[in-house]
């Protein structure tokens, strides 16, 4: 606590909240030399970090987010010297358990993965397990995972060394100091407390599970509701079990590993000489949901009444897996909130629509990822740009549709499934049809199996009477299923005849006035279409590294339309909004809601339009024109991600049900058959077209992506990365974009699996599928310069089974001279 005479009142960055996440923000923000101001209302660690059970897993499937919890255990080893410090930090080592073969395919995956990151993740047999952990049943289990780096830490005192670190770095810690709200001035922030007010340059939410209400401060300024909701978490504690103290006793005092029986959905741990068990129930509980539940004012160090009824299954289970959890009495339970985004990951990074405020908030892990939480967001507020492509946890991947009865249901969903696999061909149930297209109901009458893409509805592909669309189908890694001869069928008639595809959400902005095209010109790293023109425009932050990708589509001198990734609909409204002049002459207008769009693709499309338009079908490849069908405008565009001839269809909103019938009407005759997403990544893989944040990510730069030609290092403009791509192109690229052909089993390469040349890791692959008309598994993905030459043969781990790979020629699988497009 601080007096009024040593109150500060100015600072360049105020952070609102002091659990384990705002305490490592003003540790790694205070030694970028930054000035910083933390603000906790009661004692630091008083919400979530007090009664977190401390857990420290490297392990995940995420590639952002195990970076994120590497670089925190990294940081944890040394913390207590370098403060000064000291804590209870026990690496004790952990076992994931396997009940399935599926199970032991993630675990290879992830291992692979840890190993490329420098890890030392390992599979593990029965009788390894049991040598190590004597105590355990193996009798029904595939294997399991040892994680050496695995363990415990204590969250207070964890949060204590990373604010003293703080302090002595320069930070300032006001407790018993609430924020109470926030105002703006001459572009800086005031943020009030009863303190008085400190006036900042920049501000992070680190609330907890409060962010969500200090979040509907920042809503006069651009703000949207916070998307996360509260569950109950509970873990209970034994008292000492004599045999588990002989244990440690006779190994010199060794600690048993942590134990995670992730199909059965807990984790069970060493506590002094007992047991700790926490499950993640199915029959969970949420809280402060409803309003005979009001979240109070301040709930600081406290507790929920203990509900051990919904741990029954649980404590019985782990009883039959490690019976001598039964020698234990319950010594103490724990039932406190811990909040959680939609899909469970948190949010690290801009606030979403307003200037200079930034989220570090719903943790469901923050102690495990609250040091790699602080590099990342210090990142953010002091550079504007990560070391690490962190769009996993970015919180503007959420956008218009996660009101809060979808963000009830998916917590509940996601709690539920806390361990779960997640399946290439699996969509999670909870919360869907939070955005339909016009079409929508046809698309499911003709058997649309949908997949939610930004909360927009549409089908992954089409299924035929006597498939079977239940979610258990879906619960495989390999290829084959239900949907494998429909996605065959679906590629076939996109090859030889026609396929229709609604396609509702694509993220769009008017881009119109005076000036405009000189604005894009600056800011992309080539050249701008010429009106009448659509053509791909590349954009890349200060280290040339790939921010994101739009089509532009020009209709005159200073009027484009910009088309993106549904997904990324705030992302990149917010890139073009940041590098927009204060005084420019020009309009940026999100217009999203108010198109739709049709993939029309195949070598019969031409026919199938000539019957409906008397537009000019013989315009080329990447042009544009504004046309009726029938008594409809929409707009034809001459390009297609499939890779056939082809155009788009945009349309406005209310009239896309009535395209949409037009076309499959029209259709029938030439054989089009309705197509969904699974049948277009298959055809774009093909191709060699890149996906967003899968392909094209900030972890790579353009010349690394393969863009070259989308680079124009002689035009006279500065745009963001020149610099860096200049130098880049004078030393070279350290890696090098390639396709592979690859001789995989059942299934095809994942994101992120690696790429062997002998005993070395010398890539990683960014997205594969199955090419139905070249007949081959293909991947795309990143590989050492050196070993990017057409014919260098690779191997690919996938699910642990090393497969051959070939690297092929920079040109398309399918039609590499793009005949077929320009038909």
């Amino acid at each position: 606590m601080s007096d009024s005479a040593t109150f500060p009142t100015t600072a360049r960055v105020v952070i609102i909240g002091g659990g384990a996440v705002g305490a490592s923000c003003a540790y790694h923000i205070a030694k970028a030399g930054w000035d910083v101001v933390l603000l906790e209302k009661n004692e630091l660690t008083a919400g979530s970090t007090w009664h977190a059970a401390g857990n420290c897993p490297s392990f995940s499937t995420s590639w952002a987010v195990m970076n994120m919890q590497r670089y925190s255990l990294e940081l944890y080893r040394t913390l207590a010297d370098e403060v000064d410090y000291p804590m209870n930090y026990h690496v004790t080592g952990s076992i994931r358990l396997a009940h399935s073969k599926e199970r032991m395919m993630e675990f290879e995956r992830a291992c692979s993965m840890g190993n490329y990151q420098g890890l030392t993740l390992n599979m593990m047999t029965n009788d390894e397990m049991k040598a190590m952990y004597p105590f355990l049943e193996t009798h029904d289990l595939e294997g399991g995972m040892y994680d050496p780096d695995d363990g415990d830490i204590d969250p207070a005192q964890l949060t204590q060394a990373l604010a003293k670190g703080a302090r002595m770095a320069g930070a300032k810690i006001e407790r018993f100091c609430p924020a109470t709200g926030v105002s703006r001035e001459n572009g800086e922030w005031i943020v009030h407390t009863p303190k008085g007010d400190i006036r900042c340059e920049k501000v992070v939410n680190a609330a907890g599970y409060y962010a969500q209400r200090v979040g509907e401060w920042f809503k006069p300024y651009g703000g949207r509701t916070v998307p996360m909701a509260t569950m109950s978490h509970q873990y209970f504690l034994t008292e000492e079990i004599p045999a588990i103290k002989e244990w440690c006793e006779s190994t010199g005092n060794r600690k048993l590993p942590l134990l995670r029986d992730v199909d059965s959905s807990y984790y069970l741990r060493q506590e002094k000489y007992g047991l700790n068990l926490g499950p993640y129930e199915r029959n969970c509980k949420g809280h402060w949901m409803t309003p005979d539940d009001p979240m109070p004012e301040d709930f600081s160090f406290q507790l929920y009444p203990d509900d051990l009824d919904r741990l029954e299954w649980y404590i019985e289970d782990a009883m039959a897996r490690v019976p001598l959890l039964g020698e234990g009495g319950v010594g103490r339970n724990i039932n406190g909130p811990i909040p959680y985004a939609p899909d469970g990951l948190p949010l690290i990074g801009p606030m979403p629509g307003v200037p200079n405020a930034y989220e570090a908030c719903v943790f469901t892990f923050g102690i495990t990822q609250g040091g790699g939480a602080g590099k990342v967001l210090a990142e953010w507020v002091t550079e504007g740009q990560t070391e690490w492509d962190m769009w996993a946890v970015d919180p503007r991947r959420y956008t218009d549709y996660t009101d809060q009865d979808y963000c009830d249901k998916k917590a509940m969903e996601v709690y539920g499934h806390e361990y779960a696999m997640h399946f290439p061909w699996h969509e999670w149930p909870a919360a869907r049809d939070k955005k339909l297209s016009p079409a929508h109901d046809r698309v499911k009458e003709l058997g649309g199996v949908m997949g939610a893409y930004n909360g927009w509805e549409r089908a992954n592909w089409f299924a035929q009477e006597g498939d079977d669309t239940s979610e258990e189908s879906t619960h495989t890694w390999d290829r084959s299923g239900p949907w494998e001869p429909r996605i065959r069928e679906e590629c076939e008639a996109v090859r030889d005849a026609a396929g229709i595809l609604d396609l509702p959400g694509f993220s769009r902005y008017r881009l119109q006035g005076e000036g405009a095209a000189e604005f894009l010109r600056g800011l992309c790293t080539g050249g701008i279409p010429k009106v009448g023109r659509i053509g791909l425009l590349y954009f890349a932050d200060d280290r040339g590294r790939i921010v994101t990708e739009m089509s532009a589509m020009r209709l005159d001198e200073d009027f484009f339309f910009l088309i993106t990734a549904a997904t990324a609909q705030w992302h990149d409204l917010e890139w073009l909004q940041k590098h927009m002049p204060s005084d420019a002459g020009f309009t940026l207008t999100d217009v999203t809601r108010e198109f739709s769009c049709q993939i029309l693709a195949g070598p019969k499309s031409r026919d199938i339009l000539a019957g409906l338009t008397e537009a000019d079908l013989s315009q080329p490849w990447l042009t544009h024109q504004s046309a009726q069908l029938g008594d409809t405008w929409v707009q034809l565009v001459r390009v297609s991600f499939a890779g056939e001839l082809g155009w788009e269809v945009h349309s406005k909103i209310e009239d896309t049900a009535a395209v949409y019938d037009m076309l499959l009407e029209a259709g029938q005759p030439h054989g089009l058959k309705p197509f969904g997403m699974y049948a277009l990544n298959s055809l774009r893989i093909e191709k060699g077209y890149r996906a967003w944040k899968g392909d094209l990510s900030t972890d790579y730069t353009l010349f690394e992506g393969g863009l070259d030609r989308f680079v124009k290092l002689d035009k006279p403009q500065d745009f963001p990365g020149k610099a860096a791509l200049l130098s880049e192109k004078q030393k070279g690229s350290a890696k090098r974009f390639v396709t592979l052909l690859v001789e995989a089993g059942d299934c095809d390469a994942p994101y992120m699996s690696t790429l062997w040349h002998g005993d070395d890791v010398v890539g990683e692959t960014t997205s594969g599928a199955w090419g139905y008309r070249i007949g081959a598994s293909v991947a795309l993905g990143m590989v050492r310069s050196d070993l990017a030459e057409p014919g260098t043969e690779l191997q690919v781990n996938i699910y642990g089974q090393m497969c051959r790979a070939v690297v092929q020629e920079d040109r398309p699988l399918w039609d590499p001279e793009n005949e077929r497009l320009r038909a």
